[in-house]
């Protein structure tokens, strides 16, 4: 996969002082991934869209400009329109105006974070990817009603100067029944290492897949393949129909035992996911691991090169379930990005249950395959922007259309939001953005598009009495941002409230959404908060 960091999109280090007088999280910080559910409850997008089909997308958009406006031909760096140093947060101006990206639904990062925190311990700022904190939380975009991408554009502004935060929204349509989708071929590939002995991993595996056999269709097909310092194929694909009894027994019969293998357990998947492919289906790679590869290949890139042609000639996606207190994050998220897939993380009985049993069953279709989004910012009315997260999917501009380049595979009843730091003009007025998806239909691989724009008077509402929606998006981007403080590359985003004034604001979110999600964000804030300000000696 083809990803380039632009200037346009990447902050200069922020120093070493902490935002406000508060503390840096004590103690030694571990290398601990985020991680969420795969929400793919959905939603869509919004008002304005437009669509256009084709390879050719060189027209105009409705009045909306190109996705490639003109090079800005004023503005000194980090100084207003007229001339004086700017006040604004430490963010690198944009000097091409374009924003372009790969679509990403995972959510591993942030439900880690959660874990981590619950644990006691604060996650290594480095390990910290904010739109997977984004796409945690459910959306109320419109939905379209075809394969694709429905698309919203909105804002609001932040306390701090001439900055907003710009919301773009996507949504999938909702998911087929259980009756209407595709059969599945689902391949597990299962970590059963030492380390996997460990309570809340190998056993939530087990009780989780035995209860999603039973939800499966009897069209279905279910694959065993099991990792230690070797792999195996214990059960090979299956159809389950009559043969329920003898996937259980074989669920039933895995035991952790040696050293972790994980590159001989992703290739002997594919390879069992080859020899079961089933025309017609959605056949899936599922690999239920703690990542913590120490045995053999444990690099994602020579991992997947050796089973290449079963991506690229049949398909196969990867679908990575994190578990453990201790996680590879870094290697699992790679092998998911290269193996054109998503990540999620189970720390819990009701995670496991909700992943495998609920979100994998109903969401075994795909609706659009190599998806990127391109936002083109005004020069006249835009002074400088960020991008906030997406900093492992970034696309060359001049590859947005090339279809010969990954994007991201995304299925239905999905949203993505992608939320930017804009800081605008003194007096802007007019056009700020248009926004631009483009994917392949994942049956014809015939191109589509879908754009939106937003204008500046559209930025009338303050963040805090913006929609209920976006202030949840809001929050979640705040806190992953406070989170990965540390961590030298990124700049502060501007407007940023306390740990304390988000956990409020998430609390009082929470009661009047009735979300239990937003109430599981707020205590993880508190949670934060509280490591936060308490030395290393202070009983927590």
């Amino acid at each position: 996969m083809k990803h380039t960091r632009t200037a346009a999109e990447s902050g200069r280090p922020r120093g070493g002082a902490r935002r406000g007088s508060r503390r840096r999280l004590g103690g030694a910080l571990l290398a601990l991934p985020i991680a969420g559910a795969l929400l793919l409850t959905g939603c869509g997008a919004g008002d304005g869209s437009n669509s256009t089909d084709g390879p050719d997308k060189s027209g105009g958009r409705n009045n909306l400009p190109l996705p490639a406006p003109a090079q800005p031909t004023g503005g000194a760096a980090g100084r207003d329109a007229e001339g004086e140093q700017s006040d604004a947060p430490d963010v690198e101006p944009s000097p091409d105006y374009l924003s372009t990206f790969a679509l990403d639904v995972d959510t591993a990062s942030y439900g880690y974070a959660r874990r981590t925190l619950a644990d006691g311990r604060a996650p290594d700022p480095s390990t910290i990817r904010p739109e997977e904190f984004v796409n945690s939380f459910r959306q109320d975009y419109e939905r379209p009603d075809g394969n694709g991408f429905s698309l919203s554009v909105d804002g609001a502004r932040t306390n701090d100067g001439r900055w907003s935060l710009v919301r773009v929204g996507l949504a999938t349509r909702p998911g087929e029944s259980e009756r209407e989708r595709p059969p599945a071929a689902l391949t597990f590939v299962i970590d059963i290492s030492g380390s996997m002995a460990e309570p809340g991993r190998l056993d939530l595996a087990r009780e989780s897949l035995d209860v999603m056999t039973d939800r499966l269709r009897d069209d279905d097909s279910v694959a065993l393949v099991t990792f230690s310092d070797e792999a195996e194929t214990v059960l090979p694909m299956t159809r389950l129909g009559d043969h329920r009894a003898r996937v259980h027994r074989a669920i039933d019969s895995l035991e952790p035992t040696d050293s972790t293998n994980l590159g001989a357990g992703v290739r002997t998947g594919y390879a069992t996911a080859v020899d079961g492919l089933r025309e017609g289906a959605t056949n899936r790679v599922v690999l239920i691991s703690d990542a913590l590869a120490n045995t053999g290949d444990t690099d994602a890139d020579d991992i997947l090169e050796r089973i290449s042609s079963a991506r690229r000639e049949h398909g196969i996606t990867l679908f990575g379930v994190g578990v453990g207190s201790d996680y590879g994050d870094a290697l699992m998220e790679r092998l998911a990005d290269k193996g054109d897939g998503h990540t999620t993380y189970v720390s819990d009985r009701d995670d496991a249950l909700t992943v495998f049993c609920d979100q994998l069953p109903r969401n075994i279709d795909l609706t659009a395959r190599d998806a990127k989004a391109q936002v083109a910012f005004d020069p006249e009315t835009v002074e400088r922007f960020r991008l906030i997260g997406y900093d492992d999917r970034k696309v060359a501009d001049d590859d947005f259309r090339d279809d010969r380049v990954d994007g991201g595979e995304v299925g239905p009843g999905h949203t993505v939001t992608a939320l930017y730091a804009v800081r605008t003009r003194p007096g802007a007025s007019g056009h700020l953005a248009t926004a631009t998806v483009r994917w392949l239909d994942p049956d014809s691989r015939a191109p589509h598009e879908e754009s939106g724009g937003l204008e500046t008077g559209d930025l009338r509402d303050g963040v805090w009495s913006s929609p209920y929606s976006f202030q949840v998006t809001a929050v979640a981007a705040y806190f992953a941002d406070d989170l990965r403080a540390g961590d030298a590359r990124w700049s502060t985003l501007p407007g940023v409230p306390s740990l304390g004034e988000l956990a409020s604001r998430a609390r009082s979110l929470a009661d009047v959404t009735e979300d239990k999600d937003v109430a599981a964000l707020a205590t993880a804030i508190g949670q934060a908060d509280r490591l936060d300000i308490c030395s290393d000696d202070c009983v927590r």
